[in-house]
């Protein structure tokens, strides 16, 4: 299931390229503009995090902070602020912000700080286990287990599995997988690295169900 960001941002076409960039990492994403807005949908109990632009309309991202922590104080929220100012950090941390970015930023920043965010609230002091076709994957100690056999995986086999289990049935393309598995490495690897590290995967995991989508890539669990 993916994770739902909210984005808070009154500036239509930053909530709109933070928007893109999030989906394009895996998350589901709710716009809102106005404090109003935002505020109707704090009841929500499946909102995973807030992104929070600290100058609304007639109120502020502090207040809003304050009614998200009446009703969930361990959902985490990230500000997003065009000032730089100590004084902004200090109440954003004292109201119970998990981080603070200052405008303007690039949004792979964003997507970066969110994953950071996310995974020291959900992982930490947690067994973070997945199972995928009978295979449980422990995603904290990076070891996958059939039964109670454990199977070797290098770091680049292990990162792929994880992509493809954290967003199950969602189809990427090989640039895609290039840009999330292999990151800054991506420019000097080839569509055929890939196509071997998928290859071996499914040999060490052979119930697992990595569907070949032709002319575009691969997704996981769907059978064509």
């Amino acid at each position: 299931m993916k994770k739902v960001i909210c984005i808070v941002e009154d500036e239509k076409d930053l909530n709109e390229l933070l928007k893109r960039y999030l989906e394009q990492d895996g998350f589901e994403v709710r716009q809102y503009y106005t404090y109003e807005s935002a505020y109707s949908a704090i009841n929500d109990d499946d909102i995973d995090l807030w992104l929070l632009d600290i100058m609304l309309d007639d109120k502020s991202g502090f207040d809003l902070i304050d009614e998200i922590r009446l009703l969930n104080p361990n959902v985490p929220v990230i500000f997003m602020s065009a000032r730089d100012q100590d004084f902004d950090r200090i109440i954003g941390l004292e109201r119970g912000s998990d981080d603070y970015i200052t405008k303007p930023f690039s949004p792979k920043e964003v997507v970066l700080r969110v994953n950071a965010v996310l995974r020291r609230t959900y992982r930490e002091g947690s067994s973070a286990q997945i199972m995928v076709d009978q295979y449980v994957v422990d995603d904290a100690a990076r070891i996958v287990y059939d039964g109670d056999n454990p199977i070797e995986l290098t770091t680049k086999e292990f990162d792929l599995l994880l992509l493809f289990v954290r967003n199950p049935q969602t189809a990427f393309s090989r640039e895609q997988i290039l840009a999330k598995v292999w990151k800054e490495d991506s420019y000097y690897v080839s569509d055929r690295v890939i196509d071997d590290t998928l290859r071996k995967l499914r040999k060490k995991m052979e119930r697992l169900t990595i569907n070949t989508i032709y002319g575009f890539g691969y997704r996981l669990g769907i059978n064509e």
